[in-house]
C-alpha cells in the first residue's frame, strides 16, 4: 500500500529518526490518505490533494506499507469511542483532583438537564416518531452548546449527506476515481463557523434550520430539499447507536429526571463522549493529555495487532482517512519525501531513515471560552428535575464492547 502523509517539520523527523503518531479520529495512528501508483507518478486521493493545497508549508511524504497478509476491512468510527473514553476516565479518575472531578460531574449533569428534551426527542425519532424537520434541527442546534458531542454527530451526518448525494462535475470526477468528494464537507464547515480553518472544533458547529438551508445552498443547491429530513432520520439513528448500551431500548430510555449514575449504565457512549470533551476544557488538560490519550491508544494498538490491522481507516464511509499503526510487528515500512508536479502527481525524492514509534505527538490548544449554555429555552429543551448522582467505577463498564 502507498500512503501520503504531510508533515510540518521534516527536519525534526530526520534529526530524531522517529515519527510520532497523532490522536483524534484514528486514536493513535500516523494520519495518511491513499496514493495510487501510476506510470506518471503517485496520484493522491482527493483528500490528500486538498490537504497539500491548503497546507502549502508542509512536506509531503510517501509511505510504502508491505504487510505479511491481506488486511481485514475494519475501520475506526470515532463517534463510537464513548465507551472507551468513559472506561479510561473511570480507570484513571485519580489523576484529577477532587475539585476537578466535582466540576466534571456538575458540568455533565447541567449539560444533560439542558439538552434532555432534545435527547429524548432524538431517541423517540430513532424509534419511529417523526418530528417536523425544521423543529428537530432547531432543537438540535440549541442543544449542541450543552452537549458538544451533538455537534460532531451533526457535522458527520451532513458530510455523509453531501458525499452520498452530490452530483456535481467535481463529485463525478472523484467517483470515476472510486472516491467520495471530501471538499464538500470542508466547504460546509468553513462556511458555518468563523475560524474553523484555524481550529477545527465541531463543538461550535450548530446551524439552525434556516442557516443550514443557506449553507447547503452554497455548496450544492440541488441538495437543499432533502437535507432537513435526512438530518432528522440519520442523526436520530446514529445518536441512539452511539449513545446507548446495546441492551437498551431506544423507545424506553429517557434523559429527563434521570440521574447521572443511571445514565452511565444506560448511555455509556454519550457519557463517555461528554466526559472526554469536558476534560479537554480543563486548565490542566495539557498535563492530562498524554495520560488519558496514551491509555486509549494502547487499547487500539493491542486490538489492531490481534486483528491483523496495520493500516486502520476512519469512518463508516471511506473518506480517505487512513492511518499507519506504529507498533504493528508484521509489516515493513519505507518512507520518502516527495515533490509534486504541475499535474498534482507525487514523485519520491529522498528516502527518510526514520521509524514509527508508539509516542503521541503533542497536541494541545488552550481551552476556549465556553459558549454559554442555555439556561432557559422557550422551545422547552431544558429539564431541571434530574438529580446529579456522580459517576463512579462499576465493574460492568469494563466489560462493554467498543
Amino acid at each position: 500500500m502507498y500512503l501520503l502523509h504531510i508533515t510540518k517539520d521534516i527536519s525534526a523527523i530526520r534529526t530524531s529518526g522517529e515519527l510520532h503518531v497523532s490522536t483524534g479520529c484514528l486514536v493513535g495512528a500516523l494520519y495518511c490518505s491513499p496514493l495510487v501508483r501510476q506510470r506518471t507518478g503517485w496520484r493522491p486521493h482527493n483528500l490528500g490533494a486538498y490537504l497539500m493545497e491548503t497546507k502549502p508549508t508542509t512536506t509531503p511524504m510517501i509511505f510504502e506499507v508491505t504487510p505479511d497478509a491481506p488486511i481485514p476491512t475494519k475501520g475506526v468510527d470515532y463517534l463510537h469511542l464513548g465507551v472507551i473514553h468513559l472506561r479510561t476516565y473511570l480507570r484513571y479518575q485519580s489523576f484529577l483532583t477532587t475539585a476537578e472531578n466535582d466540576r466534571l460531574d456538575s458540568a455533565l449533569a447541567a449539560g444533560l438537564r439542558t439538552a434532555a428534551v432534545f435527547l429524548d426527542t432524538a431517541l423517540r425519532n430513532a424509534a419511529g416518531c417523526a418530528t417536523a424537520a425544521p423543529e428537530f434541527v432547531n432543537q438540535l442546534a440549541a442543544a449542541v452548546p450543552a452537549v458538544p458531542f451533538l455537534g460532531y454527530l451533526y457535522f458527520e451526518v451532513l458530510s455523509e449527506y453531501l458525499m452520498l448525494h452530490s452530483a456535481t462535475p467535481e463529485t463525478k470526477s472523484c467517483a470515476l476515481a472510486g472516491e467520495l468528494n471530501n471538499r464538500l464537507y470542508k466547504r460546509l464547515a468553513f462556511a458555518a463557523v468563523d475560524g474553523m480553518d484555524q481550529l477545527f472544533d465541531l463543538a461550535r458547529f450548530h446551524p439552525r434550520h434556516q442557516q443550514l438551508v443557506q449553507l447547503i445552498d452554497g455548496v450544492e443547491p440541488a441538495l437543499v430539499p432533502g437535507v432537513g429530513e435526512y438530518v432528522r432520520r440519520r442523526l436520530s439513528h446514529l445518536f441512539a447507536r452511539a449513545a446507548l448500551h446495546p441492551s437498551q431500548d431506544a423507545a424506553a430510555v429517557t434523559f429527563r429526571g434521570t440521574d447521572l449514575g443511571t445514565l452511565q449504565e444506560a448511555a455509556p457512549g454519550l457519557i463517555g463522549q461528554m466526559v472526554f470533551r469536558e476534560i479537554r476544557y480543563m486548565p490542566r488538560y495539557q498535563q492530562l493529555y498524554h495520560c488519558f490519550e496514551k491509555a486509549k491508544a494502547l487499547e487500539a494498538w493491542d486490538y489492531w495487532n490481534r486483528e491483523g490491522i496495520p493500516t486502520p481507516f476512519n469512518g463508516v464511509l471511506p473518506k480517505g482517512e487512513i492511518g499507519i499503526h506504529p507498533v504493528y510487528p508484521r509489516s515493513a515500512i519505507r518512507a520518502w519525501t516527495a515533490t509534486r508536479d504541475s499535474k498534482g502527481f507525487l514523485h519520491p525524492e529522498q528516502e527518510v531513515t526514520a521509524v514509527l514509534t508508539p509516542h503521541l505527538a503533542s497536541w494541545w490548544v488552550p481551552p476556549r471560552h465556553r459558549e454559554q449554555k442555555p439556561t432557559a429555552d422557550t422551545r422547552g429543551t431544558a429539564d431541571r428535575g434530574a438529580p446529579t448522582r456522580r459517576l463512579s467505577y462499576r465493574p460492568s463498564i469494563s466489560g462493554f464492547s467498543a
